[in-house]
């Protein structure tokens, strides 16, 4: 039996271990691509197609810094970790203890309200029940979820991308949407300029060489990603319109009075301010300037920041960290009742 069992360990940890090793293959398949693209325009157009010494700077200067854009922000979207809910909701001891040894359901539920009541939750379960991850051990944070593959809880979770083989959620929501616009304009340039070489070659004005095989599929490759990548970019950007996350577009957030679909909707500037921050001079560059720390967001009706049975704002203030982390918890909280006064107003 124990041989049967380590066993058993041994095939999941090598399970485990294929199924991260076989996740990387989308992001190595995008940059092979990737990869090829640069040689393909860099060497096959610029060096040996082009014959305007002009042209060929302009087009190599305008290219790099479209391609050193989007590497950075593919970059970030990969490796920026996603974000955990702090150890302020986890069960402590005892309340984990008591939660495990009752075998009430009702009883259960109750003892994760009374828990709750100290942590700014406003969400609840389809159930109308506290949503708690059993995996995790933990009250999920509005917005929150739990990732199956990433196995834990996720910040403002919005998807699991295979692209980027990594979570998208608050902490790298921006820089996702950022790798987005900045391939679609990776795209757009490479069709524009190597369009009229395509034709070019089409119509035989220019000799056959290889060049032409990778001026020919560049153009294809580029014009399919752009279509592909330009319905995705629009979706996403009607989220942050209406300050939705992927998940929440398919199953809408549950509050005290019910599911709402804008319950986080504060208005596009404010959704905007968000995702990219305050100083819009950061915001084109793969730099973190999203607002808040991801546990709290700002809700749409007045009524139900003010939810007297999922959270007392002061006991959280109280109970919570240093009094460093509880003050700029603090003055997160004003200003965010301050924007619902004004937004119901």
């Amino acid at each position: 039996r124990r041989q049967g069992l380590l066993l058993n360990m041994a095939l999941s940890r090598g399970l485990k271990c294929c199924q991260r090793i076989f996740s990387w293959i989308p992001v190595v398949i995008i940059s092979c691509v990737v990869l090829w693209s640069y040689y393909a325009y860099v060497f096959e157009l610029c060096f040996f197609t082009l014959r305007n010494t002009l042209e060929k700077v302009a087009y190599l200067l305008v290219f790099h810094v479209c391609f050193i854009m989007f590497c950075w922000t593919y970059w970030k979207a990969i490796f920026t970790p996603p974000s955990t809910p702090t150890k302020k909701f986890q069960l402590s001891y005892s309340d984990k203890e008591r939660y495990e040894m009752e075998e009430r359901p009702d009883v259960q539920k109750q003892i994760l309200i009374d828990i709750a009541k100290k942590l700014p939750i406003f969400t609840r379960a389809q159930s109308g029940a506290i949503r708690f991850c059993d995996h995790c051990q933990l009250i999920k944070p509005d917005r929150c979820h739990h990732c199956s593959v990433c196995e834990t809880c996720i910040l403002k979770m919005d998807h699991h991308c295979p692209w980027v083989n990594n979570c998208v959620g608050f902490s790298n929501y921006k820089f996702f949407l950022l790798f987005l616009s900045y391939s679609i304009l990776y795209c757009v340039f490479i069709s524009s300029t190597v369009f009229q070489y395509f034709l070019k070659f089409w119509v035989e004005e220019l000799p056959n060489s290889h060049a032409k095989f990778h001026v020919l599929f560049l153009l294809f490759v580029a014009l399919m990603f752009f279509v592909s990548l330009t319905f995705l970019f629009g979706y996403h950007c009607w989220l942050v319109a209406k300050n939705r996350s992927t998940l929440e577009a398919f199953s809408a957030p549950v509050f005290q009075n019910g599911p709402d679909r804008d319950g986080f909707n504060v208005g596009f500037r404010r959704n905007l301010l968000q995702v990219f921050g305050e100083d819009k001079k950061l915001w084109l560059f793969p730099v973190f300037t999203s607002q808040g720390d991801g546990h709290y967001f700002p809700l749409r009706t007045l009524s139900e920041s003010r939810n007297p049975l999922l959270a007392s704002e002061e006991r959280w203030g109280e109970d919570g960290g240093s009094d460093e982390d509880s003050t700029g918890e603090q003055d997160i909280r004003v200003g965010v009742q301050g924007q619902s006064l004004s937004h119901s107003g």
